[in-house]
């Protein structure tokens, strides 16, 4: 049994889930967790591949834009193809493409080639997320729901720590030289591997199995998204993933190399390797974030917790840009950037699920986070090219995105909240 059972009338606990709904989870949080790494190994790696090819920070933060607008199109593609074909058939996919393209990435010969690679890699990644988020919706228990997307959630900052350390490793301590970022996109190829995994041992859900044999997956789910009964969610969803993802991928795309910059110019005139040992309690932060927001959200209402997290995170952002100076309080005030940061998003998966039937609901979570990618896409190249103007620079420039982190909060408020109901058949 692989659907919301057992507990969907009555609260069930961690004791009762099922080996196959583990699976579920064990298969969406790592997978994601790899897609966080193949993403942030380019983060990491920014300031190497700018200096190898000599190009601007707008290039630069331009293949980022890149890689972001191919993860919508993946996301709105594979959200389609999770809801024809199977939730698992879709998860596998997309991980055997973002791990071959990372391959694909490290033979980079010129920059277009190097764009080419992550803009498919891209691809990849944007599908894996509606894929894993509704597998785990889906098949755990409506009063497990929070937690169990808080604990896949999660599996982002431990995937950004990953990266970290890796790169910290390959840029600065392993004899490489000037290929050393060849390397490092290479180590993405492992999670190929854990496809395979998933393909032969993950189920279907079962909801999404009664209603292929009813024969209900059938035409075409964006007509159905914006009919007149989901019109109003569908927009909403889509309004409040552009200004929470413009916000984050204008903040983190940037962080590592504002923490790297000389103090001349802003930065903490930090090597990758120190910086990385600031990043990694950010991203452990970012992990007791991602968890406590499904307990927090389930104690105090999920659309007073997302406010808390992300009206909190629009105070901490500019006061920890404006401490480049002084390591000490970086390192104090980064896990709390992490906690609140990142936090909020173990609300988007449960709340998108929520919204949309069966039938369009993968198709409803793509198009509802990805749309969002397609605004935050924009993000690395305008503050990249914001920054660039003369008198502005990197933490004038990464201040702004606190404007739209307030805005999401005010947003969160008008989306309904059915977190521990049945989803809709």
């Amino acid at each position: 049994m692989t659907g919301t059972a057992p507990g969907a009338a009555t609260a069930a606990r961690f004791a009762d889930v099922t080996p196959a709904q583990w699976k579920s989870l064990a298969a969406a949080t790592l997978g994601w967790m790899f897609d966080s790494m193949d993403f942030m190994l380019y983060v990491m790696a920014i300031g190497r591949i700018q200096a190898y090819f000599g190009i601007s920070a707008g290039t630069a933060g331009l293949i980022a834009t890149v890689t972001l607008l191919t993860a919508a199109v993946g996301g709105l593609t594979f959200g389609v193809i999770a809801d024809k074909l199977g939730r698992v058939r879709a998860l596998s996919l997309t991980i055997v493409v973002y791990a071959a393209c990372s391959v694909g990435a490290a033979t980079s010969q010129s920059v277009w080639q190097l764009a080419a690679w992550r803009a498919t890699l891209g691809f990849g990644m944007g599908g894996e997320w509606a894929a894993g988020a509704v597998l785990v919706t889906e098949t755990w228990p409506p009063s497990l729901r929070n937690k169990a997307t808080s604990i896949m959630q999660s599996s982002w900052a431990i995937g950004a720590i990953l990266a970290a350390a890796i790169a910290g490793l390959m840029l600065d301590v392993l004899p490489l030289g000037e290929n050393a970022w060849r390397w490092l996109f290479a180590v993405g190829a492992l999670p190929a591997l854990f496809a395979w995994w998933v393909r032969r041992t993950v189920e279907e859900p079962d909801v999404w199995k009664a209603n292929r044999d009813a024969g209900r997956l059938t035409g075409n789910p964006y007509r159905t998204l914006f009919s007149r009964e989901l019109r109003a969610r569908t927009l909403l969803a889509c309004a409040l993933s552009s200004l929470l993802l413009f916000a984050y991928w204008g903040l983190f795309t940037w962080l590592p190399n504002l923490l790297a910059l000389p103090v001349a110019q802003g930065g903490a005139g930090m090597t990758i390797v120190k910086s990385t040992a600031f990043i990694i309690p950010m991203q452990a932060g970012a992990f007791l974030g991602y968890l406590s927001f499904g307990p927090l959200a389930d104690r105090f209402g999920r659309r007073i917790t997302f406010a808390a997290f992300t009206v909190t995170a629009a105070i901490v952002v500019p006061a920890y840009l404006h401490l480049m100076a002084s390591p000490v309080l970086l390192m104090l005030l980064g896990p709390v950037l992490g906690f609140v940061g990142h936090g909020y998003w173990s609300m988007l998966g449960p709340l998108l699920s929520e919204l949309f039937p069966t039938a369009v609901r993968a198709s409803g979570q793509g198009l509802g986070y990805n749309s969002g990618r397609i605004a935050g896409a924009a993000a690395p190249y305008a503050m990249g090219l914001l920054a660039s103007v003369p008198g502005v620079g990197f933490v004038a420039a990464l201040g702004l995105t606190s404007l739209f982190f307030v805005a999401a909060a005010a947003l969160g408020f008008a989306l309904p909240d059915a977190s521990r109901e049945p989803l809709s058949a």
